[in-house]
């Protein structure tokens, strides 16, 4: 960069801006016959992936995905001093499980890579010098001390902090003295007076004049990596971005980047700035709360298609909402002319129901039901282990009849191996004087359920079987039948609540049920 500085120097090429306008750009969507629709979700790995981000890459993912055009994932990795290791595996290991992989990645490679901002310095060296020779950029020698006082002065001044563009005129004497001493500068796009105005496809017609309450911007640092504004407008060009889809913190910068596409000749992208997504009080989302990542929501159990499901439930985008969602049915439904400005509120506390709603619906399908059971065989591994008196509990059979029996019930796969539903899995301690004190007619009870044991084994259904209890009850003096159900539930489960008894006894089936009754009575 130096070498180029001093080039310019010699040749006597004026270090002053270009002065070149753009026109004014049609007002559409730009997603029409012959148009390769490609958007980015492009996250700095200085952090794992949160909800905010997942709702960013779920909005470009299903709009890419409806118009049949690709979504990458590129990762601006540039800012050194705040990289997180692991970070970057992490975002995308977590779109994987969200069920929204890139079809570009670091990972996956692709026609456009590299896919990490570190590894493309190269092209933005370029679009720096580029800059350069026409006079759009020029060298800052300003030390770190100089640009503090400068800030801390405005802030006294109640005054937003600024650049005074104190290197913007320099003379090429002045440039070549301060070269000699300062061979590596931060280079400083210069801002015209005049941004364009710009239509986005959220926000619609937007015109922000930064060069009046901004100074010139940093393009590139003097360690060689280039800033945010010169890293975007190089990466989305050159990967053949047609759609930025990112969050509206970012509308005020795009006249800035405007101006570069312009100052390099280039033709930007269509623009969607999508509304913050917010806590339910309307407070920001802060990676400091720590149960907004998804790897999180993961370890609790919550199904991918739940959190997919909630972000947009609570946004806009969707001609109503609706719970339930599956992918496929957000990117059928998915309308971009329909995202607002106004920020979506999220309330996690409906979260478990969303989850009820999507582990249901894969309960109902054999092929998913089967993965249900493996995952669960798991859980009960994990949490009971050597306190299985009986592993056939782990049998796939017995698993299955849990889950259709509990569908519903349960918000989460955990659920099922939470105390309350121990007694599927272990047996519980339960001695004869815990039924005595509910029942003195423990004995009669106890044969007269047997005898239905005996009579019709797993032949009836959930109802009938109700109804065959409420018959066992008739004739029992001095004792209701809440209080035979209270006793049947404390000798099956241990506990005072808990699922209907006749529930209860179609999961554990009619051979454990007898010996836990047997048990319990001769004890």
């Amino acid at each position: 960069m130096a070498a180029l500085l001093r080039r310019l120097l010699q040749r006597g090429r004026p270090l002053a801006a270009s002065g070149r306008r753009v026109g004014r750009r049609e007002a559409r969507l730009g997603t029409g016959p012959g148009v390769a629709v490609r958007v980015r979700f492009a996250p700095s790995p200085t952090g794992f992936l949160h909800l905010g981000g997942l709702r960013t890459a779920l909005y470009n993912y299903i709009f890419a995905k409806k118009y049949q055009g690709s979504f990458i994932l590129r990762l601006e990795d540039t800012d050194q001093t705040r990289f997180v290791p692991g970070a970057a595996e992490n975002i995308e290991d977590m779109l994987e499980w969200a069920g929204i992989p890139p079809d570009e990645s670091p990972r996956r490679g692709g026609p456009a890579g590299p896919y990490q901002q570190s590894q493309r310095l190269e092209l933005y060296t370029q679009a720096t010098e580029a800059l350069l020779k026409t006079g759009a950029a020029y060298p800052c020698f300003c030390s770190p001390q100089r640009l503090e006082l400068l800030k801390k002065e405005a802030l006294r001044n109640h005054q937003m902090p600024r650049y005074d563009n104190r290197c913007r005129n320099m003379s090429q004497e002045q440039v070549a003295q301060k070269l000699a001493k300062d061979p590596k500068p931060a280079i400083r796009f210069r801002l015209e007076q005049a941004a364009p105005a710009f239509e986005d496809l959220v926000y619609g017609w937007n015109r922000h004049d930064v060069a009046s309450v901004e100074g010139d911007p940093v393009i590139m640092k003097s360690d060689g990596f280039p800033t945010y504004h010169l890293a975007c407008v190089v990466d989305d060009h050159h990967m053949g971005i047609s759609h930025v889809l990112r969050g509206s913190e970012w509308l005020v910068s795009t006249a800035k980047h405007l101006l570069l596409y312009q100052a390099l000749g280039w033709h930007p992208p269509h623009f969607a700035h999508l509304p913050l997504l917010l806590n339910r009080d309307g407070s920001k989302l802060s990676k400091r709360q720590g149960d907004i990542f998804l790897e999180h929501f993961a370890a609790e159990g919550f199904l991918p298609d739940s959190l997919l499901d909630i972000i947009t439930n609570c946004g806009s985008g969707f001609a109503e909402n609706q719970m339930g969602r599956t992918l496929p049915e957000l990117i059928t439904q998915f309308n971009l002319t329909r995202v607002t400005c106004h920020s979506a509120l999220l309330d996690l506390e409906k979260l478990p129901e969303f989850n009820r709603l999507h582990l249901q619906r894969l309960v109902n399908n054999e092929s998913q039901r089967c993965q249900l059971v493996e995952k669960l065989q798991a859980l009960v591994e994990e949490a009971f282990g050597s306190q299985l008196q009986n592993r056939d509990v782990l049998n796939p059979i017995y698993m299955e009849r849990i889950l259709l029996l509990r569908q519903g019930h349960i918000c989460r796969l955990q659920d099922l191996v939470s105390p309350v539903y121990s007694y599927l899995w272990t047996r519980p301690s339960v001695g004869r004087a815990q039924l005595d004190a509910i029942s003195e007619e423990v004995d009669v009870i106890a044969k007269r359920v047997l005898g239905l044991l005996e009579r019709s084994g797993m032949s009836l259904t959930q109802d009938m079987l109700s109804g065959e209890l409420k018959k066992l009850s008739e004739g029992l003096e001095g004792t209701k039948h809440s209080n035979v159900m209270k006793l049947l539930r404390v000798a099956l489960s241990g506990q005072q609540q808990g699922p209907p008894v006749a529930e209860m006894m179609l999961s554990l089936g009619p051979k454990e049920v007898r010996e836990r009754i047997q048990k319990v009575v001769s004890s």
